[in-house]
């Protein structure tokens, strides 16, 4: 697997476990690429929905990824705090300058004050029953709901006190060196 390189820009591709496309994100600027994690933010970049329709993006996020776990983070910077979105997901690949991960359903948002809840239970159900998801993926995934909530109440990984003051940091000093090589 290729390594985004900080500073350029890529695609976020969300499919379903049946391999259609659920959602790209077109515009995501890499503030950290290894082979496990994949750190990036954006902010008002078009995001296309697999019936075509599009929206931007409101607030500035920063998006954690990792290779390991099957759940991707997003933190969104609203006037009032930090509001996290966890998508239940296969664990990412980067591949044809895109990261690309298969949506399980199942979020998790995750509130300034770090309550949370979990959200979307019932399309996981029927979408489990659809897309025939084995029954190994929906233990895997039951496993690293419970895994994340530990994370949310340890405040370990994105919701780690310094986590978005570092990364938004590296975003706009990426930013600002863009700006000057245009």
């Amino acid at each position: 697997m290729t390594i985004p390189i900080e500073g350029e820009t890529i695609q976020i591709h969300s499919y379903k476990h049946n391999g259609r496309i659920h959602r790209v994100w077109q515009e995501t600027m890499v503030l950290k690429g290894t082979r496990n994690i994949f750190i990036g933010a954006n902010e008002r970049t078009l995001v296309t929905e697999s019936d075509g329709r599009t929206w931007l993006t409101r607030e500035p996020s920063i998006c954690y990824f990792h290779a390991e776990h099957w759940f991707n983070i997003i933190c969104m910077l609203r006037e009032d705090g930090v509001y996290y979105y966890c998508n239940m997901s296969s664990p990412y690949v980067f591949d044809n300058n895109a990261i690309k991960y298969i949506d399980y359903d199942l979020d998790i948002k995750v509130f300034p004050d770090m309550s949370y809840t979990l959200l979307d239970e019932d399309e996981y159900e029927q979408h489990k029953k659809e897309m025939g998801y084995p029954e190994v993926i929906d233990k895997i995934l039951k496993r690293n709901v419970n895994k994340l909530v530990s994370w949310i109440k340890q405040k370990r990984g994105p919701f780690a006190p310094d986590f978005i003051e570092v990364w938004t940091n590296r975003y706009l000093f990426n930013k600002e060196v863009q700006s000057k090589e245009k």
